[in-house]
């Protein structure tokens, strides 16, 4: 995870089992997100990492400087930031799609057709539209092969 997130510029802190995590806007076990660091335990969900990771690369510089616990945003940008998570899941080594899938269903993320790869496969038209506008890092537009961006 940690070669992972530093490929994409983004930097991991580790909290001692059992700590709070800092700036976690779930709450522990979830991740936390200061700026361009996420924290996270040992038993921080991959699923959670990695969304909260592409809140950070879905922003622009001037946002993420002052980001700290709540990502905001809109509910298009949700929807891209769950779509860039999709994408991405396959590029983590011993994660894949079908498991990001089964996690997001298991925490809860709600979508119109039921399920996580429903939406993905079915209903996200918007938010790969609005991930192809979105302000990227190079270095994540390189993994992304197929997208159009601006």
């Amino acid at each position: 995870m940690e070669r992972f997130l530093a490929a994409h510029g983004i930097a991991l802190t580790r909290v001692a089992d059992g700590a709070d995590i800092p700036a976690s806007y779930w709450g522990a076990p979830e991740a936390g997100v200061i700026g361009d660091t996420l924290y996270a335990r040992g038993d921080t969900p991959v699923h959670s990492l990695l969304h909260t990771a592409c809140h950070v690369l879905c922003m622009g510089d001037e946002r993420r400087a002052a980001l700290h616990t709540d990502c905001g945003g809109s509910d298009i940008e949700e929807a891209a930031v769950c779509y860039l998570q999709c994408l991405l899941a396959d590029t983590l080594a011993g994660y894949s799609r079908d498991r990001l899938f089964a996690d997001m269903d298991a925490w809860g993320y709600s979508f119109r057709l039921g399920s996580a790869r429903a939406w993905f496969e079915n209903d996200a038209d918007d938010a790969r539209a609005h991930l192809e506008d979105a302000p990227l890092p190079d270095g994540t537009r390189n993994h992304l092969p197929g997208l159009q961006f601006s």
